[in-house]
């Protein structure tokens, strides 16, 4: 079973990432994991944050002349923000002053604060950082290697920013709530392709292929919807408008002209291109802060502010993809097995043989 944890505070020295699961044989490409780092430091509205870090992830375990063995592979990517918030935590030192209690709507400090029975609000928010993607990434890079061996990649697009559609809009929208001080979420598309048919299984719950990447994208920061294929339009429409049909050809087998569905039919993967949609809200961190209630003496104040980012969902984006490739490994995985590359290659060959017969 592909399995991970990430570990790590925001300003902590570092994040770590464990993961179990991969077969032994299985040629790491570590350029490619960093490629995928920086594509989620990118993009217009991102905050200062960015100009600090420069993230790489540096595998510790579980590879030995760059092929995986079969072991737990763990993996760090340094936090180059820890050596500043060490000098800052010198200089105003660690007294009760100097706690956050003010949380900021829509994050996950007051909840957080709460439940944990903390003072200070930072004991939650830097965990909840979406720095934790970070490792994520670089977790789903590796799953993007491993998913390759079935020829499947994944790609995504942003399609919405604050209501703009176009280039164009979405950078003047970013750069006018930059200047507002205020922040905008936007709609972003996760595309697999080609994913052959019977990943996932309709038997039970939790083995739905649409079950498991809609938690999995649901589980990034600040997303607050998921759809497949045409998604909510289905609401609007008859079944006889939105049941993709099927065709068969023999060099092509089972195909269809419309792909509604999204790629998944009763949890299971329907050989079409897994399409993917998501909503990501505003980020909660304003410059201009909205009202909240201090957990210190319950005055009404201003939220807390941190360094933030205005927009974040091309970023967002470059997160689902790796959600997508992981979840994507994990099934491969549970059908085809193998300890080695090898075996798993041999499997999925077998099985093509299999439903094109």
């Amino acid at each position: 079973m592909f399995r991970f944890l990430t570990a790590g505070e925001s300003h902590g020295p570092a994040l770590t990432a464990i993961i179990e699961g991969i077969p032994a044989g299985l040629q790491l490409d570590l350029d490619q994991i960093n490629v995928d780092m920086a594509r989620r430091q990118q993009g217009f509205g991102r905050g200062g944050r960015m100009k600090i870090e420069k993230d790489k992830a540096e595998i510790t375990s579980g590879v030995r002349f760059g092929s995986t063995l079969g072991s737990p592979l763990t993996m760090m990517i340094s936090n180059r923000d820890w050596e500043n918030w060490q000098e800052r935590m010198a200089v105003f030192g660690q007294s009760q002053g100097d706690e956050i209690t003010a949380p900021r709507p829509g994050h996950a400090d007051l909840p957080g604060v709460l439940k944990y029975q903390r003072h200070d609000i930072r004991d939650i928010l830097e965990r909840a950082s979406a720095r934790e993607t970070a490792a994520r990434v670089a977790v789903g890079a590796i799953a993007k290697q491993l998913i390759a061996v079935a020829g499947i990649t994944i790609t995504s697009s942003v399609l919405n920013i604050g209501g703009a559609q176009t280039e164009t809009e979405m950078l003047e929208a970013i750069a006018k709530a930059k200047t507002a001080g205020d922040s905008l979420g936007g709609i972003f598309q996760v595309m697999a392709s080609p994913v052959m048919p019977g990943l996932g299984s309709h038997v039970q719950w939790d083995r739905r292929l649409d079950t498991r990447l809609a938690a999995a994208v649901m589980s990034i920061q600040a997303i607050k919807g998921v759809e497949f294929g045409a998604g909510f339009a289905y609401a609007n429409l008859p079944g006889s408008q939105v049941h993709d049909e099927i065709y068969y050809e023999n060099k092509q087998g089972y195909y269809r002209r419309t792909n509604n569905a999204g790629g998944i039919e009763g949890g299971i993967s329907n050989g079409e291109p897994i399409i993917l949609k998501a909503v990501m809200k505003a980020i909660p961190t304003l410059m201009k802060p909205l009202a909240t209630v201090d957990i210190a003496d319950k005055t009404a104040i201003k939220a807390n502010t941190e360094r933030s980012d205005v927009c974040a969902v091309a970023a967002a984006a470059v997160v689902a993809e790796a959600m997508m490739a992981i979840v994507l490994a994990q099934s491969l995985l549970e059908k085809f097995g193998g300890d080695s590359i090898e075996d798993l290659r041999q499997a999925i060959n077998s099985y093509r043989i299999r439903i094109n017969e």
